[in-house]
Formats: structure tokens, C-alpha cells, sequence
């Protein structure tokens, strides 16, 4: 019971430190688990479209986060927001083109 209590105060506490990051956190864990699911059961497009704007929302979220507020690393995040952003329009001109 004690591992499961210092993992929901770590989330807690998180999330009352930085609830920008946490949220961008959750949405990329979310579209994480949807893209899984399209993988696995190909015929559910649905997933992938959530999926994918999912990490597009979270990627525009942490470049503007960056803008307004730079970190220690914000070359790294904004590299890879910009690589995630990038990686996303590409799938869904990919979906769009076969449909």
C-alpha cells in the first residue's frame, strides 16, 4: 500500500508544480496508449485520429510553454515538440491520402 501512496502523492505533487507540463504529460501518455491501439487493431482509424491529435495538441502546448516560459533545455524540447508536430501532420496527410 505504501509503494501505491508514494506514487499517487509523486502525481499529486507533481502536478501541483508544474500542471502545464503534467497535462502535456497525460495527453502524450493518452495518445501513447490510442496509437498502441491502432497497431494492434488496424481497422480502428478512430484511435489513430485521436492518437495523433492528441500529440499534436501536446506538441503546440509545449512549444508555446517554451515561448513564454524557456527552461534549462529548451533547445532539446523544442527539437522534439517541433519532430513530434512533424511526425503527426505527416501521419495524417498518410491517413487522409488513403482514405
Amino acid at each position: 500500500m505504501r509503494f501505491w501512496r508514494f506514487w499517487l502523492n509523486t502525481f499529486v505533487l507533481y502536478s501541483q508544480y508544474n500542471p502545464p507540463q503534467f497535462i502535456e504529460l497525460l495527453m502524450l501518455m493518452v495518445a501513447l496508449a490510442m496509437l498502441a491501439i491502432s497497431t494492434f487493431i488496424p481497422t480502428q482509424k478512430p484511435y489513430m485520429i485521436l492518437g495523433l491529435s492528441l500529440v499534436i495538441g501536446a506538441s503546440i502546448s509545449i512549444l508555446v510553454r517554451e515561448a513564454i516560459a524557456p527552461s534549462h533545455q529548451t533547445r532539446i524540447t523544442q527539437f522534439t515538440a517541433l519532430l513530434l508536430l512533424l511526425v503527426s501532420i505527416y501521419g495524417f496527410a498518410d491517413l487522409l491520402q488513403n482514405f
